[in-house]
């Protein structure tokens, strides 16, 4: 799941001017792009060399790739602009937009995403950083992030629109026990109160992990206000989707979720699911065409989950 999963525009494809404001953030001339796989944005995503030897991460998008990607590159732009220095995210070295084209400047992280199926060391590695980063960020350092509820109010909404207009192939359990899951996840959305700054779109493509196992936390366009479990609670789906780990087991022990009400957990993830395949149903977005195949096996991965935690 962590390959190419959009039509991806490269450092070379960005008009002239656009380029040349990258380089006069920088300072100077880009003699290389790499261009990274995996993510779900169709614009740029290069790691660049300047002639002096500097590095640098860009990302860039235009109206002409995906409408919504625009307004999320400026989103996480002004939130990453936010983050405090202490927080293991890179650093926002400037921003191009001319109000079509959006580019951002960041720091380069000498580091490759978390391997999947996860590694038991890696993902003992990743929720250490997760737990030290909700620490960190409470109280929340960035006031103009939405809260958890009104944020994810849409998201944990799925099965009530599954429920006015079924698809034909929506599972046995599911159609049998929709009311059970439109409660469940109700439940779970009163519950997302808190002052942590959350990531909330955390698995394997959005961490880097350098040579020395360090872990840093990208892309932050969904950034909220909420629980201080979120982010771990959400790097389970990860985790569940790829196997290999008793998902249960790692709530139970971890000292960020042990103490989540288990039903909030349970909502929590109902909500997540129903998200996911009711969006899987839907045609795909400019540019981005495997998302809804990525949404249904997330979505089917935790269905059997949340069903067997329903009980």
């Amino acid at each position: 799941m962590n390959a190419r999963t959009t039509t991806r525009i490269g450092w070379a494809d960005l008009p002239e001017h656009v380029r040349s404001a990258v380089e006069d953030i920088l300072g100077d001339r880009v003699v290389e792009a790499v261009s990274q796989p995996g993510g779900y944005s169709p614009g740029t995503a290069d790691r660049v060399r300047t002639a002096g030897g500097a590095r640098a991460f860009v990302k860039a998008v235009s109206p002409a790739q995906n409408a919504d990607s625009v307004r999320l590159h400026r989103t996480e732009a002004r939130n990453t602009a936010a983050l405090p220095p202490y927080a293991p995210t890179p650093r926002l070295l400037g921003l191009h937009d001319d109000g079509e084209w959006v580019a951002m400047v960041l720091t380069d992280v000498d580091g490759r995403h978390p391997a999947t199926p996860w590694r038991g060391a890696e993902l003992t590695r990743v929720l250490a950083t997760l737990a030290e980063l909700a620490a960190a960020l409470t109280p929340n350092p960035v006031p103009h992030v939405p809260n958890a509820a009104e944020h994810l109010a849409y998201d944990l909404a799925g099965w009530q629109r599954i429920a006015a207009d079924p698809p034909p192939d929506l599972d046995p359990w599911a159609a049998a026990h929709l009311t059970d899951l439109v409660d469940a996840a109700g439940r779970a959305l009163a519950a997302l109160d808190g002052d942590t700054l959350c990531h909330v779109d955390i698995r394997a493509d959005n961490l880097l992990v350098d040579p020395a196992g360090t872990v840093t936390v990208v892309d932050w366009p969904w950034a909220c206000r909420g629980p201080a479990w979120l982010d771990t609670a959400l790097l389970l789906v990860n985790v569940r989707l790829h196997g290999g780990h008793d998902t249960d087991a790692l709530l139970r022990r971890l000292p960020v979720t042990a103490d989540v009400d288990r039903d909030t957990l349970t909502g929590f993830y109902a909500g997540l699911a129903g998200f996911f395949l009711d969006g899987a149903r839907r045609p795909p977005p400019p540019g981005i065409p495997t998302v809804r195949a990525f949404q249904r096996a997330q979505g089917e991965a935790l269905l059997p989950w949340v069903a067997s935690r329903l009980g």
